[in-house]
């Protein structure tokens, strides 16, 4: 069940891909939103698993951190599985379902933690 869930994730993520590449919009071109409001929402409902700033650790070692997030998935494709509700991630992570608008908060606080340029 989980492979099988995990599969679904990456289903969705590659299909946000192939849209961005179909549609000929460059992943780079994806708009954020306000990182302020994606901080204070990844404060409230993901700090109590994952490290969420620059320098702390996560509370469940199966949880990344955000700050790392950038690494394995490129932040703009992280919006569709946001948005199909991510229910693998590490064994405790509840499911959930966002806003557009709570999606694009999260991504501009995410990619405020990668840097320039990433």
């Amino acid at each position: 069940m989980q492979i099988e869930t995990q599969f679904r994730s990456l289903a969705a993520l590659a299909a946000y891909i192939i849209v961005l590449t179909l549609s000929g919009l460059p992943a780079h071109s994806q708009s954020y939103g306000d990182a302020v409001k994606g901080k204070a929402f990844v404060d409230s409902n993901c700090a109590r698993c994952h490290a969420v700033g620059l320098n702390d650790d996560s509370h469940m070692p199966e949880a990344p951190a955000f700050r790392t997030l950038h690494n394995s998935y490129p932040i703009d494709s992280l919006a569709e599985a946001f948005a199909e509700g991510i229910v693998t991630g590490h064994p405790a992570m509840p499911q959930f379902e966002l806003s557009i608008d709570t999606i694009n908060d999260m991504l501009a606080y995410m990619k405020s933690l990668s840097g320039p340029g990433d």
